[in-house]
Order: C-alpha cells, then structure tokens, then sequence
C-alpha cells in the first residue's frame, strides 16, 4: 500500500465520519430511532463528503480509517439486531456435541433438558424459537469458536465473532482495488463500499455474515478472472457456505468457463460443498433445512417491494394473505428470469459477469418478501463495478426502515416502505437509461 497522507481537512472528515458510527454501534438500540436516524444521517453526509473531495493519495488514509471504525466497533455489542442470540445458541449446541440442525429452541425449552448453558436468559433473546436454523456451515464454524473459547460469556463469545469477521472485511478491503484494477475501473470505488456506514453497521457492528460472504465471493472472482479457476471454485463454495445467495450467481459462468471447465469448476465446487456440509448432515438435517428456507419465503414478511404490490392485488382478489402461494411464484420467476438472462447473453467480458450478478441479486430482492437492511449490501458491493449507484442510495434510505421497531405493538410503516422503493427504483431507471449523467463522479 501506498504511503499514508494526513492532511487537515482528511482528518476532520475522518472524525465527523467515525463519531456517529461510534453512537450506533455503542449506543443506539432497535427502537431508538432518533438516534439511528440522527447518526446515519451525519455518517451519510460525512460519507459523502469525504466521496467528493478524496483524491487517489488519499485512499490509503481512507483505508485506515475504514479498518480503524471496524476495529472498535469489534467491542461494541450488537443492539440493531438479536441474531447474535441464536449465534451463540448454535455456537453452545455444537460444542457440546449436538447439531443445531436437530432442534428446535422450543423443544429443547419444552422438553427441559436444556443445560446452564442453554439457560432462559439465552432462550429470551431468539427472535425465532419456533424454526430451526438457517445458517449454513461457515457461519457455524465461527459460531462455534466463539463459543468454545468463551463458553459462559456472551459479550466475548461475541467479541471472538467479531474479530473474525473484522479480518474478513480487512480482506475485503484489500482485494477490491485489485479486483478494480483487473477490471480497469477507479480504485476509488473501493470506498463506496470500505467506508458505507450500512456496510460498517450490519457487518462488524450487527454482526451479520454478508461480509464473510462478500469476502470469498470477490476473491473467487478474482481468481476467475485470473484463470485460478479451481481456487475460484473453492472460494465460491465457501462464498455459498456463509450464505446460500452466491447460488444465483452460477448460471453466468458456464459460458465464461465453457461446458468442459465448467465441468470441472462445478466438480470442484461441489465436493467443497459437500465436505463443508458433510458434518452437519444426518437423517433430519434436508427436511429441516428445507423447512426453514421454505418458511422465508411463505410466512415472513418485512421491507418488500414487488412482493408487497402483488399481495395487495391477492388481498383484493381473495379478501387474505396468499404468502404461501406467492413467495415460492416469485422465486420460481426469479430463478427463470436469471436463467433466460444467462441463456442470452453475449458479453462475457468481466464488466458484464459485474453487471449480470448485480441484476441477479435486484431480481431477488425485488421479487423477496423480506428485504432486511443488510440484504442489501450485496448489491452495494457488486455495483462499484459498474456505474450503478443506486445502491448507494437504497443503503442510506433502507436505514428508515428501523422506525417499524418503535412502534408497540410492532407493524410496518408503509409509507417508508413506499418512498423507500419509489426512489430506489427511480433513480435506478434514470440510471439505466441516462448513466452518464447521474452516476457519481469517478476519480482515479
């Protein structure tokens, strides 16, 4: 890395930026609205401050500064969301030699034979105690270290968690700009994501595992880029191991690899997959992983778009919720809406892989019916390849989305939701027909 300048003006951006982020993370609960707002919009402003005035001898500077607000958010615990409770649940089941895939919180609660380890204060904190986990083996591995090196602490079983993810997102950091470079696009871009204030929050803040995923989704790319092509099968396995989205992915490949190494590459990829899953897979572990994927799409609801308008249409039609019919519809048509893409495309250069997986992922967020803060920082990593900055844009809007928490009993705010998305999805159409005129200005 170059070396690092400090200038006066870098320095004060620096801390208008990283105060508010430190309130978030230290401060802010689910419900306190104001202040989330309140610090997001200054994180946002000072965001996009240091966007317009950073120069390419100020991104080391900006690098540290990125790696730096992550560091100390390593210590604060997550208060904008309760996952963190069925992390360390997870975590506790495995160490003491039980596969989280066989149980269900409530069963275990029910039938009493919980242990200390499984006390009701743990069991108070999951946000769903009535369904089996979701979260696949890489996720669960770091669980796991948490717990086995803290095993009565919470906080630290955290802290160990957060570490780990602090040195994936470092690496994030690291392979972007080469992976900008390869695609003979600014290194700047690498900011739009290193110094988002969502991606900060959600990932070493909230704790959420889209950046262990982003990390070996853009390193498998790389290496698919650089012809590493088995090395890149290995890295996306695990991309998919952290979360099953980079699944979407796969279909834009095989003609970038061509049917013979496309062969290989899926071989490779799915014995990956395969010794990842391996320790986690008994008798019950496909119906009930199954039972868990099937219930996000038939019966949670939060934050959609399309979903939510076809729903409406369902409600006027047969006077209720048609969730179990429409959820897996809409994720049959995404699945066919990528495959046609990839069945008709012809650019296959580099850029256009970028361009691909970004609609990939929009189709299902806009077909999905939950679309939480952190689904979206996907996309946000995916479009600093391409001109696209709606992204940008959804991830300070979707922050609104946490005045739904300050509501008792809680319900969604569908005005927020409807502004949300007529401006998203605005701004992403007026960039698809007019990009040269409202992306963001691009300085090398």
């Amino acid at each position: 890395m170059s070396k690092i300048a400090f200038n006066k003006g870098s320095i004060a951006l620096g801390g208008l930026f990283m105060i508010p982020l430190l309130v978030l993370g230290f401060l802010a609960g689910q419900s306190d609205f104001e202040l989330i707002f309140g610090g997001y919009a200054f994180a946002f402003f000072a965001f996009f401050m240091i966007w317009q005035r950073a120069k390419t001898e100020d991104l080391p500077f900006y690098f540290m500064l990125a790696l730096l607000v992550r560091f100390f958010l390593i210590f604060a615990f997550p208060q904008l969301s309760d996952d963190i409770y069925r992390f360390i649940w997870d975590g506790r089941l495995i160490c003491h030699g039980h596969n989280p895939f066989n149980y269900l919180p409530d069963e275990i609660m029910a039938e009493g034979w919980a242990r200390p380890w499984l006390d009701q204060n743990l069991y108070a904190g999951l946000n769903s105690p009535d369904h089996y986990t979701i979260y696949p083996p890489v996720a669960q591995v770091v669980f796991t270290l948490g717990t086995w090196l803290f095993p009565h602490s919470i906080y630290w079983s955290t802290v160990v968690m957060k570490i780990v993810i602090f040195a994936f997102e470092a690496g994030t950091i690291f392979i972007l700009p080469r992976l900008l470079n390869h695609l003979k696009l600014p290194v700047k871009n690498t900011l739009l994501y290193a110094l988002n204030p969502l991606v900060i929050i959600e990932i070493t803040g909230n704790l959420h595992f889209e950046g262990v995923m982003i990390f070996f989704l853009m390193i498998g790319i790389f290496w698919l880029f650089t012809r590493r092509i088995y090395l890149s099968a290995i890295a996306m396995a695990l991309a998919v191991a952290s979360k099953l989205l980079p699944l979407l992915f796969l279909m834009f490949f095989i003609k970038r690899l061509g049917w013979k190494k496309s062969m290989a590459y899926f071989a490779v990829l799915g014995v990956t997959l395969l010794v990842l899953f391996i320790p986690l897979i008994n008798g019950v572990f496909f119906d009930h992983f199954g039972e868990s994927l099937d219930l996000y799409f038939r019966k949670f609801e939060f934050n959609a778009s399309i979903y939510y308008l076809v729903r409406y249409v369902g409600y006027i039609i047969s006077g209720f919720n048609l969730i179990k019919f429409i959820g897996p519809i809409l994720a049959s048509l995404t699945f066919l809406g990528i495959l046609l893409v990839a069945i008709k495309e012809k650019d296959l250069t580099g850029g256009s892989l970028m361009h691909k997986m970004l609609f990939a992922i929009c189709l299902y967020l806009s077909f999905t019916p939950t679309v939480h803060p952190w689904y979206v920082l996907l996309p946000l990593a995916l479009s600093i390849f391409t001109h696209f900055r709606f992204a940008v844009l959804w991830s300070g809007l979707i922050t609104l989305t946490y005045i739904n928490y300050t509501y008792d009993p809680f319900f969604e705010n569908l005005w927020v939701v409807g502004i949300e998305y007529i401006l998203v999805f605005s701004w992403a159409a007026i960039e698809l027909w007019r990009p040269k005129y409202l992306s963001l200005k691009q300085e090398s």
